[in-house]
């Protein structure tokens, strides 16, 4: 089993809470000294620095939320003078502002360690030939699994977005091993390749690094399938880092998150309360080595569950579950409760694979309505009206049983949903419009 920082992922756990304990008191020490909006922070709440002097303290310390880092655009939330940044990448928002994120050269050497952490663990080697198809630019997706498969000793191509034809005539001609693509455009990938009559066993793939979205175990069985490679999740945060907080081994049990960087909490997303190891709630990260930006107690919106026993790999550090849905993901319509993953569970059963979508929710008169839009692919296209509307009926009869309210279900061109950075919005809510 190759772990590329065996003397970190390997720890006992004695020598990790030591560990975590040292850099926590270092980083709230450098964050209350060099980050105003820390300094003020603790000062309203009457928090001193040195009294944290166990990982139980951590709990006094407050949250840090989205809305705070966009009060502090650009460079409110930086540690360091800007001189000392040498790259700036952001997050979006909820408003027109994005997040900035700053690194330092060593928390670039940080980011490059941490990806090469996941990605040997899902079996990428200095052999392996890596096609990034992630956008390269202020998105944090591409840069972290470039210097992650560089500092490997892999050859990378960084094709970066779109233009699918030419995507697969280099996964032919370059003989790439290993592809980084969110979960979804694996499949377009897919079904390009059945409409080109290009059979994916002829290529050289073997692992597929996908991140970016949620995806769940029916989507990798169905990539697995269809393009004949080891589907392996990965896991980042913008506002941390990027990729490389935590990723799969081999043995697919939970994703390991690199402890000795983040300090991982489970908290109830309603109260706040820290949770027991094994509860499900909303996941919350400190850095414990960013030099740029220290982030203390983020809430990532991401609901999972954190496993402390040993993995079979060898590997120590906790695992988390894959996420499958977001704590600010739940939609309220008429007095029921409904979670956008029941609608894609619903959706991936009746067209018997993954199809492009978007969740409408309006308000006419005093009611409020969900809808479901649905692009037209190769595998719901009807050229029998009959046939379309029984399909249509199938889904909306599935979606009702699992939500318990009815819901409008159409169909809409291929391509015709909005995108932004090769993503559609997969929740449209117009009453806050």
């Amino acid at each position: 089993m190759n772990i590329w920082d065996a003397a970190h992922e390997c720890m006992s756990r004695d020598e990790l809470e030591q560990l975590q304990l040292e850099r926590l008191q270092a980083v709230v020490n450098r964050a209350y000294k060099n980050v105003k909006h820390y300094r003020k922070v603790f000062n309203d709440q009457g928090i001193v620095a040195e009294d944290i002097r166990s990982l139980a303290d951590l709990t006094r310390l407050p949250f840090t939320t989205k809305e705070d880092l966009q009060r502090n655009y650009p460079y409110g939330m930086f540690a360091v003078p800007l001189r000392e940044v040498v790259r700036i990448h952001s997050a979006s928002g909820t408003t027109s502002k994005p997040i900035v994120v700053g690194y330092t050269k060593n928390d670039i050497k940080t980011w490059a360690n941490l990806a090469a952490r996941f990605m040997t663990a899902a079996g990428v080697t200095h052999d392996d030939v890596i096609q990034i198809t992630f956008r390269y630019g202020l998105f944090t997706g591409a840069f972290g699994i470039h210097y992650g498969a560089e500092a490997i000793g892999a050859s990378v191509i960084p094709m970066g977005t779109g233009n699918t034809d030419k995507q697969i005539m280099i996964m032919q001609d370059y003989k790439t091993t290993v592809l980084v693509s969110t979960s979804g455009y694996a499949l377009a990938l897919a079904e390009r390749m059945e409409e080109l009559g290009v059979d994916p066993q002829s290529l050289s793939l073997k692992i597929g690094l996908f991140g970016g979205e949620p995806w769940s175990e029916k989507m990798r069985a169905e990539i697995e399938s269809r393009l004949y490679l080891k589907a392996m999740d990965n896991y980042g945060v913008s506002e941390v880092l990027g990729p490389g907080v935590a990723g799969e081994c081999s043995f697919r049990k939970g994703l390991h998150i690199y402890e000795d960087a983040f300090l991982p909490e489970i908290i109830d997303p309603e109260t706040g309360r820290t949770l027991p190891p094994g509860a499900e709630g909303e996941l919350v990260l400190t850095t414990l080595i960013r030099e740029a930006n220290p982030v203390i107690r983020f809430r990532t919106g991401d609901i999972t569950r954190l496993d402390y026993a040993p993995c079979e790999c060898g590997r120590t550090l906790a695992r988390m579950e894959r996420v499958a849905r977001r704590c600010d993901d739940l939609l309220i319509i008429r007095g029921v409760n409904v979670y956008p993953a029941q609608i894609e569970e619903a959706l991936f059963s009746a067209a018997g694979g993954e199809i492009p979508y978007q969740i409408v929710v309006d308000r006419k008169g005093a009611m409020d309505s969900l809808s479901v839009v649905m692009e037209v692919t190769e595998r719901i296209f009807f050229t029998d009206l009959q046939k379309q509307k029984a399909f249509l009926e199938a889904v909306r009869k599935r979606i009702t049983s699992v939500t318990g309210i009815q819901v409008e279900v159409r169909l809409v061109e291929a391509q015709s949903l909005p995108r932004r950075q090769g993503k559609i919005q997969k929740i449209l809510d117009k009453r806050n419009i």
